[in-house]
């Protein structure tokens, strides 16, 4: 679902690493491509994210790390927990008044906490460096995991779409989320220890 205004932080994006309490989020490079088409390989995750074809090969890795150098459209990072790729997290900045995020994890890195905790450390990021007042997210209506970490969050439900999925070839109902800058200042009492490392 990987799912800054006018423009995203095209310049900053590459440099930018987020340490949370047990990951390190950073811009995925070429030397990842292996380690993120063995994690993205799984039916399971492309089924629950609308852009991962499945099966998810190599040459897919490195086509879409090439094309974030290129693109301005999304602020992607690797999660990493102990220097071991886990998943991804992101903003997709297609639409500059209504950022959104999205993540996937490896199956074997399911609940671990580990989607929570990245998704929480872009948001904040995304809050403290950006003037978005507002993002949204999704999740199929089929996977609750998903609509957990986005509740955990401080997202809230306004509504079912229709989207596509590359891996299913169809459409399928989406429970939207979003999540104003007010209601994320509100609930920082959860102790985020972020820290943007330039």
């Amino acid at each position: 679902m990987l799912q800054e205004l006018a423009t995203p932080p095209r310049q900053e994006t590459s440099r930018i690493v987020l340490e949370t309490e047990r990951l390190t989020l950073r811009k995925p490079t070429l030397a990842d491509v292996k380690a993120i088409a063995a994690l993205a390989d799984d039916r399971r995750i492309a089924e629950n994210t609308r852009r991962l074809p499945h099966p998810y090969r190599q040459d897919d890795a490195a086509l879409f790390i090439r094309g974030l150098a290129r693109a301005s459209g999304e602020s992607v990072f690797l999660i990493e927990h102990h220097h071991v790729p886990v998943g991804m997290v992101g903003v997709d900045w297609r639409e500059p008044d209504m950022p959104e995020l999205g993540y996937w994890l490896g199956v074997e890195h399911w609940g671990q906490g580990f989607g929570t905790e990245a998704a929480r450390a872009v948001i904040d990021d995304t809050f403290e460096t950006f003037d978005a007042e507002a993002m949204v997210s999704g999740a199929r209506v089929v996977n609750p995991a998903s609509r957990n970490i986005l509740e955990k969050c401080g997202f809230q439900w306004s509504g079912v779409e229709l989207h596509r999925f590359e891996a299913l070839g169809s459409s399928s109902p989406v429970d939207r989320f979003r999540l104003t800058r007010g209601v994320w200042t509100s609930l920082k009492h959860w102790g985020i220890s972020t820290r943007r490392v330039m």
